[in-house]
């Protein structure tokens, strides 16, 4: 038999006993809203699925969103505890000496603050005394300050390279992540199941406001040791495995081990569907090997960033073990067949999981999935250009529909082919044909109705949580059309340093509007006694720190003010010299991302 036919066992009930496991309080209300009244988190939401699992959901996922719709406070081992439920992951709770530590509060401050405030309910009233981001994922840090104020001094921990990867991630590609992590979360789906039933992760991402703190305290390497609140914490740096930057942890006076997202019970993704860098699978499974060495002995239980603990010495080292072998497997096997010369689409159809994992829960593909995860592999190795020399030059979208269509013998052709296959059950290629139809015709209502129900028939019958959003949601936008994103990145600007505002000017110059024009900017940051020199050529802003010189502008100026004159204030009470025309000019050749842009039409 085929290990794609293995299941684990249906009857095993160990996960649900472990998720409901110590379990102190379930939320004390059953909504979280923002100040202005709209709705961030429903607790409510995932009520129906207690019942059973009905035929608009694989069966397997409907499991595993039940396990993820747990909510309220947990009690993992002495003095640490989890908030569950409360958004997309975690956030865990150290208690020290005079307060508690913080570890990832969630992606909303709305949903930090609730969770904080149910913890402080049950366990006294006790300050946050330091703050730890485990990597560089929005939903990790996002609701800070809901736990601590922007003045709040208190150490805020992060492994090295941090903040230039949150940047990265969630500012320099942010707009086109948000707008493709709508699909990727559901945002927009009814929760119900026919709709919303989870990510694999968790049930979706809330919808409050997200920010983002400086970390003053940088973990750089493994083995490096912090005492925060009279804990002792004990670091292994992970680079490039779940993040770029990542870290896990060991708290050895209570035996307990943190791997972050780098084991969590599912399998994870080597590329997310949102879009992110591609992660070294290599590097991961030797960083879990890395951590059974360094602390699973020393370890009662093992908790993560999302999903649930797992208890004792034996099973968490099992956990681990698999989850290595998981990541090693799908590496290893993919660079044995790229290397007898098959593509990653091929690779991806060939590879199975050996049976000890096919039948492990928690390696299934509810977020992350074996197809998507061999392509991936095979990108970070072989890029985007499969070798075949047809794939070099090939039309867009839009140009290649038009001649599919006009070679299949038009339009009415293509959607009655694509009907047959779609009656046949060969749902993969009604949706490659009816692509073409709408790409071809994108006005055409019975194409996007026939793409939107194959859509919807694939997404029912997904086990991966983010294969069935992405169906759904494309059924959903063929249907009623692009809605504007409803996450935004809120106060994380306040948090960009000034070379991280001027790349992120860089990136959204207009090149052929800005091909004429040559200009020089000197900035004077009297906050940071530092002093930097922009300059607009060939239709790119370089910025460098320069000393003082000639400039066609110069401005005195602190830090919160290049803010404000970013977001419309001008030149309110900064002291320049030179042409002020010249910082009109720069704004006049920046482009507005757009957070609605078109993915299943032209």
């Amino acid at each position: 038999m085929s290990t794609a036919d293995i299941a684990p066992d249906s009857a095993d009930r160990t996960d649900f006993e472990d998720a409901d496991r110590g379990l102190v309080a379930g939320p004390a209300k059953p909504r979280i809203t923002a100040e202005d009244g709209h709705l961030v988190w429903d607790f409510e939401a995932t009520a129906f699925l207690r019942g059973d699992c009905p035929d608009t959901a694989h069966p397997s996922l409907w499991r595993q969103s039940q396990l993820c719709a747990r909510a309220g406070l947990y009690e993992v081992t002495d003095g640490v505890y989890q908030l569950r439920g409360f958004d997309l992951s975690n956030m865990t709770l150290i208690e020290g000496e005079r307060g508690v530590v913080v570890v990832d509060p969630l992606v909303s401050e709305e949903c930090a603050a609730e969770g904080l405030a149910l913890y402080r309910a049950h366990r006294g009233d006790r300050p946050v005394t330091a703050v730890l981001f485990t990597h560089s994922h929005i939903d990790h840090f996002g609701g800070t300050l809901g736990v601590i104020g922007p003045d709040d001094d208190v150490p805020i921990v992060a492994p090295e390279g941090f903040m230039e990867h949150s940047v990265a991630e969630n500012v320099y590609a942010g707009t086109a992540m948000l707008r493709r992590g709508v699909y990727h979360t559901g945002a927009e789906l009814e929760p119900g199941p026919r709709g919303l039933i989870g990510v694999g992760l968790g049930f979706t991402a809330s919808r409050g406001r997200a920010g983002l703190l400086r970390p003053t305290v940088e973990i750089t390497r493994t083995g490096q040791e912090e005492h925060l609140d009279g804990v002792l914490f004990r670091f292994q740096l992970t680079p490039d495995t779940e993040a770029p930057s990542e870290l896990n942890f060991h708290l050895p006076q209570r035996r307990a081990l943190c791997m972050a997202e780098n084991a969590t019970h599912n399998l994870h993704n080597i590329l997310t569907l949102r879009g992110a860098l591609v992660r070294d699978a290599r590097v991961w499974s030797r960083c879990l090997t890395e951590a059974i060495d360094l602390f699973a002995a020393d370890s009662d239980v093992v908790f993560a960033s999302h999903h649930w603990p797992t208890w004792g010495t034996e099973r968490l080292t099992t956990f681990l073990s698999e989850q290595r072998d998981l990541y090693g497997y799908l590496h290893d096997q993919t660079l044995r067949l790229l290397n007898q010369g098959h593509t990653g689409i091929e690779i991806a159809e060939l590879i199975e999981l050996p049976p000890r994992l096919a039948n492990a829960w928690h390696a299934r593909g509810y977020y992350g999935s074996v197809s998507h995860n061999v392509k991936a592999i095979y990108q970070r190795y072989m890029g985007w250009y499969d070798g075949h020399p047809a794939s070099l030059w090939e039309h867009p979208p839009t140009a290649s529909a038009e001649r599919y269509v006009a070679c299949m013998g038009g339009l009415d052709q293509v959607l009655a082919k694509a009907r047959s296959y779609l009656d046949a059950g060969d749902l993969r290629f009604a949706a490659q044909l009816l692509k073409h139809a709408t790409f071809a015709a994108p006005d055409d209502t019975r194409a996007k109705e026939l793409l939107a129900e194959t859509f919807e028939r694939l997404g029912h019958g997904a086990e991966c949580g983010t294969w069935r959003n992405n169906y759904l949601m494309a059924a959903r936008e063929l249907r009623t059309g692009v809605r504007p994103t409803p996450i935004t990145a809120g106060s994380m600007a306040a948090a960009l340093s000034v070379e991280q505002v001027f790349d992120s000017l860089a990136i959204r110059v207009n090149g052929p509007k800005a091909w004429d024009h040559s200009l020089t900017v000197l900035w004077r940051f009297t906050d940071l006694d530092r002093t930097y020199r922009t300059s607009l050529r060939n239709g790119v802003l370089v910025h460098r720190p320069a000393a003082d010189g000639p400039a066609d502008l110069t401005l005195v100026l602190t830090e919160p003010q290049l803010m404000g004159l970013l977001t419309g204030h001008g030149l309110d009470g900064i002291d320049h010299t030179g042409d002020p025309t010249v910082l009109t000019t720069l704004m006049s050749v920046l482009d507005e991302p757009d957070p609605g842009f078109a993915i299943v039409t032209p």
